[in-house]
């Protein structure tokens, strides 16, 4: 069966839907990981997670949300975001190369919004989303706002599974995520491009030279699927819905 929403026909979706109505809406950036990630592994990571959980248990995966919110500073008239201040000493704020991501947050929480109105509308009972940070944290402080409005119950990762060192994405292109890429998309890092006698640029978290591997990712990710399944099939067996179907009447002829 697919999971991937924009590779399905209308009778694809509906039988999953109508299976297991979860979404899961990976919610990516294109930011600097680092010298040895590539600049999408936010959405990489969460989207590669999610897929296994649909695999497993049901559901429908969503693309990538590759536009995010984040701390925003401003020197000398010019813009920088994120980890551009976060990575180098006060006030020495420097644009890292392929950054292209940030968004204000009041327009990514109408970005969700949306969102969530069109997959309460499409006929799911509850979203999945996981990913950037700051962007995961956005999206937990909104869900109580979204079983109010729309009926949808909204987890992350670190609801589901685990958290701390053993949760999904808990650093920034440091062990954690660095071990989730090279289990998921090894071919995208090149872990020669950082060196033992230098901090590695745009890394937060347990040194990823010294941390990380192949092994440890494949071990997160076995651990967090799990779990999250687990606790995801308990939360369906509440949901209250009826099945969808596609029974039109008339149709008006648009052809030539």
């Amino acid at each position: 069966m697919k999971i991937l929403y924009e590779e399905m026909r209308p009778e694809e979706f509906l039988e999953s839907l109508n299976s297991f109505p979860v979404a899961y809406l990976p919610l990516g950036t294109l930011e600097w990981h680092g010298l040895h990630m590539p600049l999408g592994a936010d959405g990489l990571q969460s989207k590669g997670i999610m897929e296994k959980i649909a695999e497993k248990i049901g559901g429908i995966v969503l693309p990538m949300l590759f536009l995010g919110p984040d701390y925003e500073t401003c020197v000398d008239g010019k813009p920088y975001y994120g980890m551009d201040y976060f990575s180098f000493e006060e006030g020495k704020a420097q644009q890292l190369e392929g950054s292209s991501y940030y968004v204000e947050k009041e327009i990514f929480v109408s970005m969700l919004d949306r969102i969530m109105q069109n997959l309460a509308r499409a006929g799911f009972k509850a979203v999945v989303a996981h990913g950037h940070g700051p962007s995961t944290n956005t999206f937990a402080e909104l869900k109580g706002a979204y079983a109010e409005k729309y009926g949808l119950q909204a987890y992350t990762l670190w609801d589901l599974g685990y958290t701390d060192k053993e949760g999904i994405m808990t650093d920034h292109a440091a062990a954690n995520e660095t071990s989730l890429v090279l289990a998921l998309r090894p071919e995208l890092v090149d872990m020669s491009r950082l060196q033992k006698d230098k901090v590695p640029v745009g890394s937060w978290g347990e040194n990823p030279v010294t941390g990380a591997s192949e092994e440890r990712g494949k071990i997160l990710i076995d651990k967090n699927v799990e779990l999250a399944s687990k606790n995801l099939q308990k939360i369906a067996e509440g949901f209250s819905f009826e099945s969808r179907s596609m029974n039109y009447h008339d149709v008006k002829s648009l052809l030539e």
